[in-house]
């Protein structure tokens, strides 16, 4: 199922199956900003992780003495979501909990991904609801993936990432397998600029935490057009690029891949939320288009 919401700026579609964005289009620039989903390189958009963001270490996680098997960024983003709410500029989706993710994930929950436009700007909320009698373990995550180069004339190096605050941070780097391992190394040195290269993702995704930084952008010196991901509120940020396709992801996490030392048990994960019984969370980011 397909669903559209627009406004003098923008026109944004998302589809049922995992809740998953699809385009923000430009009206009045006629600009796709989103990927183009070519599975040569990525076949996904924009998956919404939960109720785990990035992998487990040997793909499992215990919980109360028994192991269950979880992929790599959860379950959502291949389930089918119910329209619960649409408007003109708004949408939400949302999935329960069913016999089919308690036998992988033992918590019961109702996880809702709400789209919000707001003249050139989309927020993206995670609402997630503990439905059951015991504390509920999860994290959850964006993966949108932006066109670049945006403009023709333009190529993948003619564009940067540029944070809203200077930093000095260094990318946690990523086993063969995905995990977050005990080495680091440098990236930024008291500067807000990564220039854009193909290089940059040669050994997998920049994993980035603890930033002073709330929002980061895609820019270029070549075209005034631009998108800037703002993701106040998310402790951890993933920047990826599939295969040499032409697009970035930006991604705001609430969670973070197992490290190669983890132990294994859902509680003592690393990001990993806390919901006591009926209590919600709510985390938002947004993509602001130029």
């Amino acid at each position: 199922m397909i669903q559209t919401i627009s406004n003098n700026h923008l026109s944004v579609t998302v589809v049922s199956k995992g809740a998953e964005l699809q385009s923000i289009y430009g009206k009045q620039n006629s600009i796709e900003y989103m990927w183009s989903g070519d599975p040569a390189y990525w076949g996904k958009k924009s998956p919404v992780l939960f109720p785990t963001v990035g992998e487990l270490k040997n793909q499992a996680y215990t919980y109360n003495g028994q192991q269950y098997k979880l992929s790599r960024h959860g379950f959502a983003r291949e389930l089918e979501f119910e329209l619960t709410q649409h408007s003109e500029d708004s949408l939400m989706f949302s999935l329960k909990h069913d016999e089919q993710t308690l036998a992988i994930y033992p918590f019961e929950f109702l996880f809702s991904v709400k789209y919000t436009l707001v003249e050139n700007l989309l927020q993206v909320s995670y609402i997630v609801e503990n439905k059951g009698n015991q504390t509920m373990y999860f994290s959850v995550g964006g993966h949108p993936a932006f066109k670049v180069p945006l403009v023709e004339g333009t190529t993948y190096e003619d564009y940067r990432l540029v944070f809203n605050k200077n930093e000095t941070a260094s990318r946690h780097l990523l086993s063969a397998d995905g995990l977050i391992e005990d080495r680091t190394s440098p990236l930024l040195h008291n500067e807000n600029v990564l220039p854009l290269t193909k290089e940059l993702f040669a050994n997998d995704a920049i994993v980035l935490k603890e930033l002073a930084s709330t929002s980061v952008s895609i820019k270029s010196t070549k075209t005034s057009h631009s998108v800037t991901v703002g993701f106040e509120g998310f402790p951890y940020l993933g920047i990826w690029e599939g295969k040499g396709g032409d697009f970035v992801c930006i991604e705001p996490w609430c969670g973070i891949a197992d490290s190669v030392n983890a132990s294994g048990r859902l509680e003592e994960k690393e990001g990993i939320n806390r919901l006591q019984p009926a209590e919600i969370f709510v985390a938002s980011f947004t993509i602001a288009v130029a």
